[in-house]
């Protein structure tokens, strides 16, 4: 087993259980629950794959379902400690986020597109998947909020091009480009640093519109 393969399947885990720890944050049953993780773990992979002209991954490897099974396993008999624990959605979600990443960026790599390619795929990839999880929990999606969310992913996508090319191990850029996107969104929601919001003109102007 490959190193981006370990990264793929704990990414799976890490961000079917931050779906699932939302579902049971909503009082969804556990068939909904295993629903909105599975969508969660695999939503990004699936945009990113058929973008590329791939079948989705996990339609031919019934491993992903499986992990999201043991997702949905984790969360029950530890429910007592996941779902009390407000971190534990965000420590869960900023692991998948940077795993994904990376996952993205490989995966496009290897099949033959360009870095800037690899860059946004990557997003895809660790972004879209929690889009998806927030429409389903009707949230609005982390993505479109002030929160450093995808541009983590760019960032991350960014660091890897800059290790890719310096000549470091394949193992060793996966593994910095990931943790660069993990400690990206800690740094951002501990410091509260975000992007401006688009201010509309009734804000603007103290909710009179301007003639």
């Amino acid at each position: 087993m490959s190193f981006i393969t370990i990264i793929d399947y704990i990414g799976t885990f890490a961000f079917a259980i931050s779906g699932i720890r939302l579902a049971s944050a909503k009082r969804f049953d556990w068939f909904g629950a295993y629903v909105v993780g599975f969508v969660t773990a695999v939503g990004g992979g699936t945009v990113r794959d058929v973008m590329l002209g791939y079948s989705p991954f996990w339609m031919s490897n019934i491993s992903y379902l499986l992990v999201t099974g043991f997702a949905l396993l984790f969360v029950v008999c530890l429910r007592r400690y996941v779902v009390r624990l407000n971190n534990t959605f965000f420590i869960f979600d900023a692991i998948g986020l940077g795993l994904f990443t990376v996952v993205g960026v490989e995966k496009s790599l290897s099949a033959g597109f360009p870095m800037w390619v690899g860059i946004i795929m990557g997003t895809m990839t660790g972004a879209a998947g929690g889009m998806f999880r927030d429409i389903f929990i009707n949230e609005v999606p982390l993505i479109f909020r002030k929160d450093i969310y995808a541009i983590a992913c760019v960032c991350g996508g960014f660091i890897y091009y800059i290790c890719h090319y310096a000549g470091l191990s394949p193992a060793l850029t996966q593994l910095i480009a990931a943790c660069s996107v993990i400690l990206i969104r800690i740094l951002a929601v501990r410091y509260g640093i975000c992007l401006p919001a688009l201010r509309g003109e009734l804000e603007e102007s103290g909710g009179e519109q301007k003639e």
